[in-house]
């Protein structure tokens, strides 16, 4: 049994295909069976079932799963922290979030990381959401995820550091809803075209249920979903809907003078925060970047701030 097993093991359980595997690793679906042969024939049971959409892990699988990858996961970590001490005060953090986040809410956060640690790197690997950022920080050699707070995950600890109330982005043009000190259920049930995020999302789930506890259900199968809170706002502003989004750090700014916030208050706030393997093993310049994003002028002068989808 090799880590290289374990790996690939992990692997074909995540997209449940052999070939898909092999596609991603550049190796024969052959190679990346014999992975999989040589563990059942050294634990002596079956790991997985094979149907006809790929495979499965057995219950003997997902053992075996969920403990190769906190394994794995705690040994990236350990070779990474023991890369950065080689490299004396270097070494690197690497960051998952989406593709908007890192203006949003790092900016500034990212300058000053670099004037107080210029021999680190960042690296940023972006994502279409928050489930995707779980999954990369799993599969991955990464340090830390920007997410949406949703369900927990097993492996990894969740860190919640904002929150943001939800606005409607509306044009300043418009006669009814500009006007509003705020918006009421009946407001958004209305509304002729509301832009929501998208379907599946973790932001997408938080708007379902409350919608739903409203009473008001329908006005999310009218909606149009949309991949990033810039989008949403775009399509606001050119009179195409009225946008159901976070109040984001930068959108009362005077790049949006022809939009107008009105806050929702019947949704709850939306969390956001850090998706970690493991806090206690993160790299001291990893837990530095943290610690810099959570106190950066971009988060705190909003009193909070959050992720996109």
């Amino acid at each position: 049994m090799t880590l290289d097993d374990l790996r690939v093991f992990v692997a074909v359980c995540r997209a449940g295909s052999l070939s898909a595997v092999a596609r991603d690793l550049s190796r024969t679906q052959s190679a990346v069976s014999q992975h999989v042969k040589r563990l059942e024939k050294e634990v002596g049971i079956g790991l997985l079932e094979r149907h006809a959409r790929g495979v499965v892990p057995t219950p003997a699988g997902r053992v075996l799963r969920a403990a190769a990858a906190d394994g794995i996961g705690a040994i990236d970590q350990a070779l990474r922290r023991l890369g950065d001490l080689a490299r004396g005060e270097g070494g690197s953090v690497r960051v998952t979030t989406g593709a908007t986040s890192v203006r949003h809410f790092m900016a500034e956060a990212i300058v000053t990381f670099r004037r107080t640690h210029p021999q680190v790197s960042l690296e940023f690997q972006t994502v279409s959401s928050s489930r995707a950022c779980f999954e990369a920080l799993a599969a991955h050699d990464l340090d830390l995820a920007w997410i949406t707070m949703g369900p927990p995950e097993r492996g990894i600890e969740l860190h919640p550091v904002l929150e943001l109330p939800w606005v409607l982005a509306v044009p300043a043009s418009d006669p009814e809803l500009a006007a509003k000190p705020h918006v009421e259920p009946a407001d958004l049930a209305a509304s002729a075209q509301l832009i929501l995020p998208p379907e599946h999302s973790t932001s997408r789930a938080h708007l379902d249920e409350r919608f739903t506890e409203l009473g008001i259900a329908d006005a999310l199968a009218a909606g149009t979903g949309i991949a990033d809170w810039d989008t949403a706002v775009h399509l606001a502003e050119l009179g195409l809907g009225h946008a159901v989004v976070p109040d984001l750090p930068g959108l009362r700014g005077p790049g949006h003078r022809d939009l107008t916030l009105v806050p929702v208050p019947c949704l709850p706030p939306l969390q956001v925060g850090w998706a970690v393997r493991r806090w206690s093993a993160l790299s001291p310049v990893a837990r530095a970047f943290a610690d810099t994003v959570a106190r950066s002028g971009d988060v705190t002068a909003h009193g909070g701030g959050a992720d996109r989808s």
